[in-house]
């Protein structure tokens, strides 16, 4: 592995995309080495004794070797093999490969609203700064694109690596998530089957994700909870998902009622109904029928 660092300029268009990146760089570190390097940039550079805190966010992956993070939101961590470590604005941090392995390290920095609201939304938080995803080929592939594109940097290049950021983000966060079932996957993933199955064929009945639950002989507080995390939705707001590609179906039969509709998939009321499908659709059950289909002449 060539070592490689470049920091870039940060233009009024990139900060307007809403993800700017600043920063990219690889480098192996061997066993026993200076960390960082002497020749690291001053505005970057950190010891372990006092560590340091960046108004930048970064991703750091280690495909090879061990070492430790410690930060002001989490308590001290072993970083192994195939971790990804996030480190957050203005939040204090210190990190060292192991001296007797050394380590390689890929990392990107960045800064915009579309982390900020990945992180309000808690898909990243600071109390988990360090996410296990195992020696992957593809996030190594991204972030060799990300480095390509900023030694070139042609015209443009700030909304292409941007968008190879966000990509890397969405990967971490899949394999995260997975991994979170690994354990328990076959066994999670045929309960959620199971239950998808019940609610799709029970989409016009008296069903609930209550009765699903006492079907599968599950706890719902324990069904509803692991749906949601493996799903990324709860149970009930599936149901209603189906309920609602349900209606558009029942809405092209211009001799069913709104009324008989929403009685036909078991709303309260007709009017609870046409709220639900607006605020999903955006428009009421007469407006999108008449839109999407429209009476032959």
């Amino acid at each position: 592995m060539i070592s490689y660092y470049k920091y870039l300029p940060v233009t009024q268009d990139a900060v307007d995309w809403g993800l700017c990146v600043t920063a990219a760089g690889c480098g192996r570190i061997e066993h026993a080495d200076t960390y960082p390097r002497p020749d690291h940039p001053a505005h970057h550079y950190f010891d372990w004794n006092n560590g340091r805190a960046l108004q930048e966010y970064q991703l750091i992956y280690i495909p090879r070797g061990a070492g430790v993070f410690e930060s002001e939101s989490a308590s001290r961590l072993k970083v192994d093999e195939g971790t990804i470590i996030f480190l957050f604005p203005n939040e204090w941090h210190r990190y060292k490969p192991d001296p007797g392995t050394g380590w390689d390290e890929y990392w990107v920095g960045f800064t915009g609203s579309i982390m900020d609201n990945l992180v309000k939304k808690r898909f990243f938080e600071p109390k988990r700064p360090c996410m296990p995803i195992g020696v992957n080929e593809q996030v190594v592939s991204l972030f060799d694109q990300i480095i390509t594109h900023t030694k070139e940097e042609k015209s443009g290049y700030q909304p292409l690596i941007s968008g190879t950021v966000v990509h890397l983000l969405g990967l971490v966060h899949s394999i995260s998530r997975g991994n979170r079932f690994e354990d328990q996957q076959s066994m999670v993933e045929n309960m959620v089957n199971k239950a998808r199955i019940l609610l799709r064929a029970n989409v016009e009945q008296q069903i609930s994700p209550e009765k699903v639950a006492n079907e599968l002989g599950l706890s719902y507080s324990w069904f509803r909870k692991t749906f949601k995390a493996y799903t990324g939705i709860a149970p009930g707001q599936y149901l209603i998902q189906l309920k609602i590609e349900k209606a558009k179906m029942l809405l092209s039969d211009r001799s069913k009622s709104v009324k008989e509709i929403a009685y036909n998939l078991n709303f309260d009321s007709s009017f609870y109904f046409s709220k639900l499908f607006k605020e999903k659709t955006g428009l009421p059950p007469e407006k999108y029928r008449r839109k999407m289909f429209p009476q032959e002449k």
